[in-house]
């Protein structure tokens, strides 16, 4: 049952503009509108927020988000069968709601915000939502232009966003997460939530950025964490060879043995080797 507004049910709506999911678009609607608005309350109050919103296709989680009073939102869709639905919503609330289409991978949304802070809130199109968010924590400068991301993923994405060290998880994209934003797993959706249900079981992260990360350079904090895990069950003193520096002072400036694993080391540990790899170029005499 709707219980948000009174437009029609989505699955009348994908019915009346033939928009049956497409697999090559990696979408699956989420229909359950107690769910879209459980998603949009989780962005933290909405009513002088813009939002901006990744593949919208029906419009379920734009409807949740504009019924809760989001001041603005700007979908940004790519099929151009959901601008119909998506106009359809636009017209229930006037001036509210700024329709995009266009590749999210491409398309910088900071123009449209004339200098204002945004909440991204999105269920994300599978097929790239990890690259999406690698580019949000990767934004220069930093702090960035949003101030709250709400993110459904993939459960196991998910996982790897917020683990810790030690975690089974815990990898290059955590790294960069941990170190630029607060993140949290707030609730999985079952497959059957969605249509059509996808194989795997869906999760809602939260990732605050942080207002002052640890001082580091963060192309040198990724190739760091890009030797460190490509060989993730060899020593960090086999696996950060390939900086071409001595893996024995990255470790020590970390403050661990360089007979450890990368999933052993904290986020903080990472951002110390980076910083003293930093160093070594640095002070490196040019023998050219």
């Amino acid at each position: 049952m709707n219980t948000i507004d009174d437009l029609p049910p989505l699955r009348d709506v994908i019915k009346r503009h033939d928009l049956a999911p497409r697999k090559a678009l990696g979408q699956n609607f989420l229909l359950d509108l107690n769910l879209t608005a459980r998603i949009a309350r989780a962005a933290g109050p909405l009513e002088d927020s813009t939002v901006i919103e990744i593949g919208p296709g029906p419009g379920g989680l734009t409807r949740a988000l504009l019924a809760l009073g989001a001041k603005r939102v700007i979908a940004i869709e790519r099929d151009e069968r959901a601008l119909g639905p998506l106009q359809e919503i636009a017209a229930h609330y006037p001036g509210r709601l700024e329709i995009i289409c266009a590749d999210a991978l491409e398309f910088d949304p900071r123009p449209l915000l004339h200098g204002e802070r945004a909440k991204i809130v999105a269920n994300l199109p599978y097929n790239i939502a990890t690259p999406l968010l690698i580019g949000w924590l990767s934004v220069e400068p930093w702090p960035p232009w949003y101030d709250t991301m709400v993110l459904m993923f993939q459960r196991e994405v998910a996982e790897r966003i917020v683990a810790h060290e030690d975690d089974e998880a815990y990898g290059r994209l955590a790294v960069l997460a941990n170190w630029r934003a607060e993140t949290k797993m707030l609730f999985d959706i079952s497959p059957a939530a969605f249509v059509p249900p996808p194989k795997v079981t869906s999760s809602v992260v939260r990732l605050l950025p942080r207002a002052a990360p640890q001082p580091c350079d963060r192309r040198t904090l990724e190739q760091v964490a890009a030797a460190a895990f490509g060989q993730r069950r060899k020593m960090l003193r086999q696996s950060l060879k390939s900086l071409g520096v001595d893996p024995a002072r990255l470790a020590a400036a970390a403050g661990v043995d360089a007979s450890r694993r990368a999933e052993t080391v904290p986020v903080s540990g990472f951002v110390a080797m980076a910083n003293e790899l930093t160093d070594i170029r640095t002070t490196k005499p040019n023998l050219a």
